[in-house]
């Protein structure tokens, strides 16, 4: 278990290797602050994203479509550089006799997305806890998302997003069902901010 004041210590250590005095006014508080963040963006750890999605409402009154939720912000941390991954999760599925409230959809995205990530795996984990939960004919996940380790570091290349999908079930095997959500996110006309 690292304790709150290694976790502090270590944020001194990298301020000094950046160059830094740890100890001038401006910097003083800066472990405490970057400690309790980290709390806060990597709060995924001590969340089960399959919980939010336990509680469901089956009276779907017969609907079987197509149901949609896109443009989902999420802010993560990739793995290799520890540097911002800012985007958007598009999330759909096919109800079986299950379906959920659509907060809980964002949230398991955010419960992947506030740990240490690489897009794809993100991508997978929130495709397949959808399934295992809720059990529907198919489920289909698009991220859409800008690597600040690309953006400031490095080829410094600006302006790029990188998109993964998972298709599962129905979205997978047939195709009108796959074209017809990815009509729905409409990703090709997305204007990026």
């Amino acid at each position: 278990m690292v304790t709150k004041e290694r976790a502090e210590e270590a944020v001194r250590t990298l301020l000094r290797w950046a160059g830094e005095n740890p100890a001038r006014e401006g910097l003083l508080d800066t472990p405490k602050r970057v400690v309790e963040a980290y709390r806060d963006w990597f709060s995924g750890y001590s969340v089960d994203p399959a919980e939010y999605l336990g509680r469901t409402f089956e009276e779907v009154a017969g609907y079987d479509e197509l149901i949609v939720l896109r443009d989902i912000r999420f802010e993560s941390f990739c793995e290799h550089h520890m540097a911002p991954i800012i985007g958007r999760a598009h999330v759909g599925y096919l109800p079986n006799d299950k379906v959920v409230g659509i907060s809980k959809l964002a949230r398991v995205v955010d419960a992947y997305a506030r740990r240490f990530q690489v897009q794809e795996k993100l991508t997978a984990q929130i495709a397949h806890c959808i399934d295992s939960v809720l059990k529907p004919r198919g489920v289909g996940v698009v991220i859409d998302a800008a690597h600040q380790c690309m953006t400031t570091r490095g080829v410094h290349k600006r302006g790029v997003s990188m998109i993964t999908s998972q298709m599962l079930g129905s979205f997978r095997k047939d195709a009108r069902t796959r074209s017809e959500f990815l009509r729905f996110i409409d990703i090709d006309s997305h204007n990026h901010h």
